[in-house]
This record gives structure tokens, sequence and C-alpha cells, in this order.
């Protein structure tokens, strides 16, 4: 595993060997004396094409988290929502796929999103805090003020065409 720097304050992607034969693959997902990082709470997704889910964060017990995709391809994005941070509203964005073994560490005060390439995909997170649901929030997925270029085809839960804008934001929390 290699850790590489972003130019978000320790935004970092973590590039994992591969190691492919007539068997399969083997890839080292997480090593604790290279990304040292505690965290606490591990879950995994799947996602159809076309998915787009996001953009996320928690108000209240914010959370680290470790992204990486275990089969398929994703566009995953982030934005800065970090108070006092140089890269304060600016967005980050980057493909996981099982085949260029990408993972992302994103530090608390992001918000995060993704959309699924593949016909199935599958997403693994390690975390530093639990899900807390009634803290759960997010920005919307086309915000004028964000301008996020996403594929023409999406398919969007309810409940993420109804998260708020960067500006509504602003005013309930201003930054995380």
């Amino acid at each position: 595993m290699i850790l590489k720097k972003t130019k978000f304050k320790d935004l970092l992607i973590v590039k994992q060997k591969n190691n492919i034969d007539s068997r399969g693959s083997l890839r080292e997902v997480f090593n604790d004396k290279i990304l040292r990082k505690k965290f606490i709470f591990e879950y995994c997704t799947t996602s159809k094409s076309n998915v787009l889910r996001g953009f996320h964060f928690q108000s209240k017990f914010k959370q680290s988290k470790y992204v990486n995709v275990l089969k398929g391809k994703i566009l995953d994005i982030v934005i800065d929502l970090r108070k006092n941070s140089k890269t304060f509203g600016k967005t980050f964005k980057i493909i996981l796929s099982k085949e260029n073994a990408l993972g992302l560490y994103i530090p608390a005060g992001f918000a995060h999103a993704y959309y699924s390439y593949s016909k199935e995909n599958i997403i693994y997170y390690k975390l530093d805090n639990y899900y807390a649901p009634e803290y759960e929030n997010g920005i919307i997925y086309n915000d004028p003020i964000i301008k996020i270029k996403w594929p023409s085809k999406i398919k969007i839960s309810k409940k993420d065409m109804n998260l708020l804008t960067f500006k509504t934001f602003l005013k309930r929390f201003k930054a995380l």
C-alpha cells in the first residue's frame, strides 16, 4: 500500500497492490502500519449501474471514511465542509475500481457521494464513528453552486432528491 496526498488536507488516495493470477486476485485493502487510522465500524454496499448515492454527512458524530471498491467501478466525489479549511466548498473526484485498486481515505467533515458505472458495484467502507441516522444529512447532487457534471443517466433515491442545497447547508450549519 502506498499513500498519496491530495491538495485537500488529510484526504488521501491509497494505492493498493492487486496480485492477479489465473485463480483470481489478492489485494491488501487495509494495513494499520501504513494507514494509521482507528476504525470501529464497517459496512458494504452494492449498487447497480447508474445509481448515484449522496452527498451524505453526519452533522454530529462526524465520520472519517475509508472507501474501497471490491467489484465494479465508481466515480467517487467529496465536498470539503470543514470549518476554516483552505479548500472549503471545493470538490475532489476520483475513479475507484476493482481494476485500479485505489482506495480513498476521507477525513471527517466532508460530504461524500458516488456514481456507479458497472452493472454490479460492491463498495466497502471502514469508518471511525458509528452511523447516527438522527444526524444524517446531505447536499443535493445537482447543487447549482457545487456544479458537479454527473453522467446523464442517473438513478437516485427520493431521500437523496430532497437533500439540502449548499446555500441552505451554509445557513443551517455554516461548516462541519
